[in-house]
């Protein structure tokens, strides 16, 4: 178990460039709409974004570039980060194909300080990112170092509630506070669960504790914390779709919070 832990950067990364080819063809990520010009970003985060015309946005775990390359189309200078080189590369050609100024670097986030220089006015990710870190106060630096003095940061991300029952969310599996590392094997992906591709995967859950508390430690004050009782993806089994690009898990409906937001400032 320990030495699969140890190798979770080189397993993660290699099964996310497995997942690359699948994602940029499957339905989930909908690209013959986005290469017409539509917005891959979800109206929560487009609200906390708000006007970033002419701002500087770094897009952490930007996987192949959609919202990215949506960030600089808002207006922003926008640079994605992601682990998987087979994304970025993905990436880089699909921010030429749009005509966009869109930067991308690989590199894991621990190390992205050794890999790219400067400043932002805002610091961004969103949905499945923080659960394949082991360390979140060592993540929170990362954020922190990169923000110019009172620039901001935005997460929005799955709940971590969701995260401790098991895949048909029939019993609890997992402790909601970060423990062990969660080894899964898994056939299909969430963007397309019939694919035939396999991957083994590393990941921890974290508490939203855990999450604030590693960004006041690294001085980031926090503005706002909000939670949904719904998902913008149709991503996990069981979900059925309320109001147009709204999903809620049918065992539970509004009775859980599927997402969270956070806003924070750096001082």
């Amino acid at each position: 178990m320990k030495e699969i832990e140890n190798k979770y950067k080189e397993l993660n990364r290699k099964a996310w460039n497995n997942k690359v080819g699948t994602h940029i063809e499957s339905d989930f990520y909908d690209m013959k709409s986005f290469l017409k010009g539509q917005t891959s970003l979800n109206p929560i985060e487009l609200e906390l974004l708000g006007d970033i015309t002419g701002k500087s946005v770094l897009h952490l775990q930007c996987h192949f570039g959609q919202d990215t390359i949506s960030l600089s189309r808002m207006g922003a200078d926008a640079t994605g980060v992601d682990i998987s080189d087979v994304a970025i590369d993905e990436a880089v050609k699909l921010a030429k194909t749009m005509g966009t100024n869109t930067k991308f670097v690989c590199s894991d986030i621990y190390d992205l300080p050794n890999n790219l220089d400067g400043k932002f006015d805002y610091v961004f990710t969103s949905y499945g990112t923080i659960g394949w870190l082991p360390d979140l106060n060592k993540w929170a630096k990362v954020v922190s170092h990169f923000l110019k003095p009172k620039g901001k940061f935005i997460i929005v991300d799955f709940h971590p509630f969701v995260w401790m029952y098991d895949n048909e969310f029939t019993e609890l599996e997992y402790s909601y506070f970060k423990k062990e590392a969660i080894i899964e094997n898994e056939t299909g992906t969430y963007a397309n669960p019939n694919s035939e591709i396999e991957q083994t995967t590393i990941s921890w859950n974290h508490s939203t504790s855990e999450l604030i508390n590693s960004l006041i430690k690294n001085k980031i004050r926090i503005n706002s914390f909000d939670e949904y009782d719904y998902s913008p993806y149709n991503c996990l089994k069981g979900m059925f779709e309320f109001e147009n690009k709204k999903f809620r898990l049918e065992k539970f409906s509004d009775k859980i919070p599927l997402v969270y937001a956070l806003v924070g400032t750096k001082v």
